[in-house]
């Protein structure tokens, strides 16, 4: 059915026909009418007055939004390596033959789609899907997909599906400061006031406390740089958009400790001055949306927020939640500021930075959800007592999600400090060959490097934690990640967009064993271009693991190898040139022709 324009008028009213309001509307409306047709893109152009390219722009770019007729029900595999290493593909393939589908297209009558997806942050209960980009599944096994297409094939509604199928469990496995803390609601943000903004600053800047995100900013320096900053407004902004593989414990956090992070983005606001707060809250976790309208609403009604906090005059501030439509590179500050703003997920050149310019041209301070709710902490105890916790570069606890090969996937809180072999003795693993850790972008550790420790000074991790045994393919991990990057580039800058696409060619051409030793070569290269020459940090990384299991498990790549570098059907001169072209020097091109 197509949209009318009085179904898309009732939604414009109730986003106000505002520009910046954009991907929420379009996921409005994708949600009453399944897809978006250029007719109903042309009415949204003209009522908010965008270009239609724009609109179009913006639709097309989120992985979510469907500018084509698309099932009733959209079932998504999640694609992480983890839930390949736990038959994701073989369920997808036995439920497609089910459905008599084929993956990545609507089945002729119109009933359903399958296709695969990035990872959806069930990854210590996989495999898992998403159904209709709102209802995660896990602990997926061959009888609940034979009686998921059942319900397909009967037309059950979503909602009539059995509940217990939607429980995502919290699984935490190890608590310590921050998880085993018990504040009762507005506890924290008492003590903040008593403090004063100024004397707030103060401790979170003793306290050390480092962005939980990966990047490991001072949170300190960051509050202090936006709240001098000039503007006719400040905002504060949480960062819940986990998309790096293997990463869940935001998931957790949001689930069973959402007045910490609101009460963390609170302490932010009176620091700050701002007064409005957005939580930008991952597509793929939209299942936690009304519970955590819930808890703001109590909170409002608690007198945590709105006017005047607490009894403070001219202390108001609220927040809203945005949800986002599918696009890893949004986790990027100024990419996720961008979606907020209605636009593509598309990362800005910097300087100015958000604590200058940054959600509406204005100042703004973004945080991700761990750190939030360590600020809560901070706030309460003291910043003496935070940088007492951890080593003196990183102070404080880090929540790892841990899954893989081991036997009790879940949540481990830890000091920073602790070594990743005490991690691994804590979740079961056994024969460990490696673990990635920090997601695709962090690094890959082998055996010999257990003992090192999880802190920005050694390793630094966004939390995810995979762990690989003796018996998983170091290679196909790698495949799998640089898939990932080709799928998650936002196209903006070339070196990323046809870098992680060349990569992906590479690492498929090994795969089917008509590789050789200039194909690594090649990769290697492409790891030393995307490192220097991309626009944003996806593309940077995109190598990262590649680099790292070539170093570290050569034979993985060793035993893809032709023997010799000329088969039937070798082009030379297509070679050479691709040489040339990759590495904008001849020297690879010289290597291979030496090997001739």
């Amino acid at each position: 059915m197509k949209p009318t324009a009085f179904d898309v008028e009732t939604l414009l009213e109730r986003h106000g026909r505002a520009p910046d309001r954009l991907v929420q509307l379009l996921r409005d409306i994708q949600a009453e009418q399944t897809w978006l047709s250029r007719d109903t893109l042309s009415v949204v152009a003209k009522a908010l007055q965008l270009p239609l390219a724009h609109v179009e722009g913006v639709a097309g770019f989120y992985r979510f939004f469907h500018q084509r007729p698309v099932g009733q029900y959209r079932v998504l595999f999640s694609d992480n390596i983890t839930d390949r290493m736990q038959g994701s593909e073989a369920l997808l393939n036995d439920l497609c033959v089910r459905l008599q589908v084929t993956a990545g297209r609507m089945s002729q009558d119109g009933l359903v789609s399958v296709d695969r997806t990035s990872c959806i942050g069930l990854c210590d209960q996989g495999p898992s899907v998403l159904v209709n980009h709102t209802h995660a599944i896990g602990q997926l096994d061959g009888k609940r997909i034979a009686a998921l297409s059942e319900l397909i094939l009967a037309r059950v509604p979503i909602t009539q599906w059995p509940a217990h199928w939607f429980v995502a469990n919290d699984n935490i496995r190890r608590s310590d400061v921050l998880l085993g803390s018990q504040l009762e609601p507005g506890q924290a943000l008492k003590a903040a006031l008593a403090r004063g903004s100024q004397g707030m600053l103060d401790e979170i800047k003793i306290s050390s406390l480092r962005g939980r995100g990966g990047a490991g900013f001072a949170t300190g320096t960051k509050w202090e740089l936006c709240r001098k900053a000039i503007g006719t407004q400040h905002f504060v902004i949480c960062n819940a958009d986990e998309g790096e593989p293997g990463t869940f414990k935001d998931r957790v956090l949001l689930n069973r400790y959402a007045d910490l992070v609101f009460e963390g983005m609170t302490v932010a606001a009176w620091v700050l001055g701002a007064k409005r707060g957005l939580v930008y809250l991952r597509g793929e976790y939209s299942y936690l949306l009304d519970a955590l309208q819930a808890v703001l609403q109590r909170r409002r009604e608690q007198g945590l927020l709105g006017s005047a906090i607490l009894g403070e005059a001219d202390f108001d501030f609220d927040i809203e939640i945005h949800l986002g439509a599918g696009a890893y590179v949004c986790g990027e500050e100024s990419a996720l500021i961008e979606s907020l703003e209605g636009k593509r997920g598309t990362p800005r050149i910097r300087p100015p930075f958000p604590v200058e310019k940054g959600y509406l041209g204005q100042p703004t301070t973004v945080n991700n959800v761990e750190t939030y709710c360590a600020a809560s902490l901070i706030a309460l105890n003291g910043g003496t007592w935070w940088a007492g916790i951890g080593t003196k570069k990183s102070t404080g606890t880090k929540i790892h999600s841990i899954s893989g090969d081991c036997e009790y996937p879940g949540i481990y809180e830890y000091p920073y400090g602790t070594s990743v072999r005490t991690l691994l003795e804590a979740c079961g693993a056994r024969d460990t060959q490696a673990v990635q850790v920090g997601g695709p972008s962090g690094v890959c550790l082998s055996a010999f490097e257990f003992g090192r420790r999880i802190a920005f000074e050694d390793v630094p991790t966004a939390g995810a934690f995979m762990v690989f045994d003796r018996s998983r393919d170091m290679f196909e991990v790698a495949r799998n990640f640089a898939h990932f990057f080709a799928h998650e580039s936002c196209g903006f800058c070339t070196p990323c967009r046809v870098g992680t696409a060349l990569v992906v060619k590479r690492m498929d051409k090994l795969a089917a064993g008509y590789g050789s030793r200039y194909d690594v070569d090649v990769l290697l290269e492409m790891d030393k271009l995307m490192h220097v020459a991309t626009h944003c940090g996806l593309g940077a990384a995109a190598c990262n693991s590649l680099h790292e299991t070539i170093e570290k498990f050569r034979p993985a790549y060793e035993n893809r190898l032709k023997s010799l570098y000329f088969e039937p059907g070798f082009d030379l001169d297509a070679e050479l040139s691709v040489a040339r072209h990759l590495t904008g020097r001849d020297d690879a091109a010289a290597h291979l022709e030496n090997q001739a």
